[in-house]
């Protein structure tokens, strides 16, 4: 499949280590399409995201990110966006038209994921923070997501391969499938 088969971007959305970034990346090179981590775009243009928050506070960060959104859905093909991305009107307004996937990640499973991470929004909590970030930003992730994918107890590469399925079934964005964490 090529971005000329893709008929809308596909944007990941999901808690912060649910692995949007490793899937994204894997499924863009599966697809033959560009693939954008608008973090990582973030993190290029503006230095790094903790200096971010601490220096101008997370309102600007959401508007950097909004407008990383708006340049990586120009530019078409895969894109993983930071886990709060949702919480900011006009990110999810440039969302607007693209395939959106949820990755979802239990709690034990992200555990490790995030140990020693330099999250902001983690740095005084751990997993209790994480669970409270997303239980806030749960009914947004369901409403926005297409499909949704659990990465808790499946290696990576089966995620791709289901996430790659889906997107070449020619699904509507109207459609709803979930794949939980099969053994």
């Amino acid at each position: 499949m090529s971005s000329a088969a893709l008929s809308a971007p596909v944007v990941i959305i999901g808690p912060m280590g649910a692995g949007k970034s490793s899937v994204g990346k894997r499924v863009a090179k599966a697809l033959g399409v560009p693939f954008t981590d608008t973090d990582r775009a973030i993190v290029r243009e503006h230095g790094p995201i903790p200096g971010i928050f601490a220096d101008r506070g997370e309102p600007a960060f959401r508007e950097l990110e909004a407008a990383a959104v708006r340049s990586a859905m120009a530019t078409g093909g895969v894109i993983a966006v930071g886990g709060g991305a949702v919480t900011h009107a006009a990110t999810r307004e440039a969302m607007a038209g693209a395939s959106v996937v949820l990755l979802t990640v239990s709690p034990e499973a992200v555990a490790d994921r995030i140990a020693g991470s330099d999250r902001p929004l983690l740095a005084n909590g751990g997993i209790d923070a994480w669970q409270t970030i997303m239980d806030e930003r749960a009914a947004t992730y369901a409403e926005l997501a297409h499909a949704v994918f659990d990465t808790s107890r499946r290696p990576m590469s089966h995620v791709v391969d289901d996430v790659v399925a889906w997107l070449g079934n020619d699904v509507r964005p109207e459609t709803r499938t979930t794949t939980e964490g099969a053994p």
